[in-house]
C-alpha cells in the first residue's frame, strides 16, 4: 500500500480528484496519509476534513526564518512516512533537503506542456496567460518528478489540450485542469503504486 502525502496552497481541486480516485478504485493500492498546506485559509484542508484526512497547516509566515520554517516542513512531512509526496499545487520552494530526501519519491502536476510556459514565474493563471499570449494551440498538463531545480525533473505524464479561438485564462485554466491535470495525476499516482514507473538516467520509464 502505497502512502501517499498530498502538499496544496489552495481550493485542492487536484487533491479532490485524487481522494475520488482513491474511493474509486481509479488509483489502487494507495491511501492518503496526510495533508498538508502552507496557506491557514487553503479549502484544500476543509476537504481533507470532510473526508477523515489528517491535515495540517505550516505557513511560513509563522516562523522567523525561511531556514526555520523548511525544518518544520520537513519534520511535517517525515511525520506521515510517506512513500510518495504529492505536489498538488503546493506553491512554496520545496528546501533541497527534502528533494533530496525524497528523490524520485516527490511528484508534481504542473499546468502546461513542459519545457513549455514553466519555471520561476509560471503558476496558476500566469501559464494560461502566457499560453494565450504566444498564441499556442494546444494547451495541457505535465506530471513530473521533483528534483532541485523549477519543473526540471523526470516527466512522467502529459496530456494535451486543445486551446480555442475564444478562450480566455480562466477558461484554458478550466479546461487544462478537468480534461488534463484531474486525469492524469491519478493516473501517475496509481502506475507508481503498481511499480510501474522507473526513473534512469534523468528520464522515467514506465513499465
Amino acid at each position: 500500500m502505497l502512502r501517499i502525502v498530498v502538499m496544496v496552497s489552495g481550493g485542492g481541486t487536484n487533491l479532490q480528484a485524487i481522494i475520488d480516485g482513491v474511493k474509486d478504485g481509479t488509483i489502487s493500492n494507495t491511501e492518503i496519509a496526510g495533508v498538508i498546506s502552507n496557506n491557514r485559509n487553503a479549502y484544500a484542508l476543509e476537504r481533507a476534513r470532510i473526508n477523515g484526512i489528517a491535515n495540517i497547516c505550516v505557513s511560513p509566515k509563522e516562523y522567523v526564518s525561511r531556514e526555520s520554517f523548511n525544518e518544520e516542513l520537513l519534520k511535517t512531512v517525515d511525520a506521515f512516512s510517506p512513500d510518495l509526496i504529492v505536489l498538488a499545487g503546493f506553491l512554496v520552494v520545496i528546501p533541497p533537503k527534502m528533494t533530496a530526501k525524497y528523490a524520485n519519491r516527490m511528484i508534481n502536476i504542473h499546468p502546461s506542456l513542459i519545457p513549455s510556459f514553466c519555471g520561476t514565474g509560471f503558476y496558476g493563471l500566469k501559464v494560461h496567460e502566457a499560453a494565450l499570449a504566444r498564441g499556442v494551440k494546444v494547451a495541457g498538463a505535465t506530471v513530473h518528478f521533483v528534483d532541485e531545480g523549477t519543473d526540471t525533473g523526470p516527466i512522467l505524464l502529459q496530456k494535451a489540450v486543445e486551446v480555442l479561438p475564444e478562450d480566455t485564462p480562466e477558461i484554458l485554466q478550466r479546461r487544462v485542469m478537468e480534461q488534463a491535470e484531474w486525469k492524469i495525476l491519478p493516473q501517475a499516482i496509481d502506475l507508481i503504486a503498481n511499480g510501474k514507473v522507473k526513473v534512469e538516467d534523468k528520464k522515467t520509464v514506465i513499465i
